[in-house]
């Protein structure tokens, strides 16, 4: 099992979307923050889709996430957040 650290970029980011969000998107983000937690324990380097380096980009509604896999540590590193919107949204 691999253990998850959201850098302080991440945190902030994760800050910023939670206050400027009302009851029910912040219970969104909340849950989706504890989906991402639990999915990039269990084999972390096949969730989401890679980008340059050894970043990989990861989307659990309404989050997206960028994160790098440390195999030697056992560790996940959650750089960045962001919302996205569905289709209609």
């Amino acid at each position: 099992m691999m253990e998850v650290f959201w850098l302080q970029s991440a945190l902030d980011d994760l800050a910023r979307l939670w206050m400027a969000a009302d009851s029910a998107l912040r219970a969104a983000i909340t849950a989706a923050a504890h989906r991402i937690d639990a999915a990039l324990q269990h084999d972390p380097a096949s969730k989401g889709e890679s980008r340059e380096l050894d970043e990989r980009v990861f989307f659990a509604y309404p989050l997206g996430i960028l994160f790098t896999v440390v195999e030697a540590q056992q560790a996940v590193f959650v750089h960045s957040v962001w919302r996205y919107r569905r289709r209609g949204e």
